[in-house]
């Protein structure tokens, strides 16, 4: 399909560069990462991780997205949107760019339910309803 190495670091170089320069997003992540270069070292291993299964990947992104003050569904859908469009910007094929972008819904709800539940008590079954059928 096409995810490589260097497929993975053009998506997560790329992608985190419409983050930073982003109205909603940007100012999040600037709060919060002081050095971008090993932000995006850890980001490319994660995503090697997912896509690969290769298990560089170690942390915990459930406690650094529980910790951000009033962080919603607004933000999660926002960041999908940058990620598809992205994925659709570089995207080699068709079938790589959806199985990137499910894992990424399935990521984001994932991230979204933990932060209602731990941070909220929030027992919501699925928090973002219908994203990850995207």
């Amino acid at each position: 399909m096409g995810i490589d190495s260097d497929f993975i670091d053009g998506l997560v170089e790329r992608f985190y560069g419409k983050v930073r320069d982003d109205e909603l997003l940007g100012p999040i992540f600037a709060a919060r990462i002081a050095n971008w270069p090993d932000h995006l070292a850890r980001m490319k291993a994660f995503w090697r991780s997912v896509l690969h299964q290769s298990g560089e990947f170690s942390g915990n992104p459930m406690l650094k997205h529980i910790a951000i003050p009033g962080i919603e569904s607004a933000e999660f859908e926002h960041w999908l949107a940058l990620f598809d469009q992205t994925l659709l910007e570089i995207e080699r094929d068709e079938a790589a760019s959806n199985l990137i972008g499910s894992r990424a819904r399935m990521i984001a709800d994932s991230l979204l339910t933990g932060i209602r539940i731990h941070r909220d008590g929030r027992r919501d079954i699925k928090a973002m309803k219908g994203l990850t059928d995207a």
